[in-house]
């Protein structure tokens, strides 16, 4: 296994990627996910490649291994208020079982924080459950603080930040 490559996902891949985040998510959630395309898989090109937002991908030799994103933030958790920064979302990370704790999310996530600092993000957030193994930790290391967990009795939504940009 070669140390794969990470590139910005362009309008050829759309189809391939999709599938991708799609199987990735359904394995993933598989017993807490409701049906339906997400909105943002469904407005790929419209979402990432021709708006605010980023998506990249790894390939090994051709073959895709993992993926990351990110969103403008919309805003629809009414306890995060992040009017008035440039804020956007992490989303779709995902990595082949085969190329875990190897660092690619690291390396994934690095390329994706680059790219946000180019466009002049302020914050990234995300949110993530405790049902997926190591992914606290995981965040917290590339640098996210806790923000806020939910309450909720099925998904314990944890939500957290990493600030670029400092206010002026």
């Amino acid at each position: 296994m070669s140390a794969p490559c990470i590139e910005r996902v362009l309008t050829g891949d759309i189809a391939e990627v999709v599938n991708f985040v799609t199987e990735a998510r359904a394995q993933m959630f598989s017993t807490r996910a409701a049906g339906g395309m997400p909105a943002d898989l469904a407005a790929f090109e419209a979402v990432y490649l021709q708006g605010d937002g980023c998506f990249l991908v790894a390939r090994d030799n051709g073959r895709l291994v993992a993926s990351i994103g990110y969103t403008p933030y919309d805003h629809r958790f009414p306890q995060l208020d992040y009017r008035g920064l440039k804020a956007v979302e992490v989303v779709r990370l995902f990595v082949m079982p085969d190329y875990r704790r190897g660092g690619l999310a690291s390396r994934l996530y690095g390329a994706l924080e680059g790219r946000a600092r180019a466009a002049q993000v302020a914050l990234m957030y995300l949110h993530t459950h405790p049902f997926l193994p190591g992914a606290v930790d995981f965040w917290r290391r590339q640098g996210f603080t806790l923000t806020d967990i939910e309450h909720d009795p099925v998904w314990h939504t944890t939500h957290m930040e990493r600030r670029l940009l400092r206010a002026t």
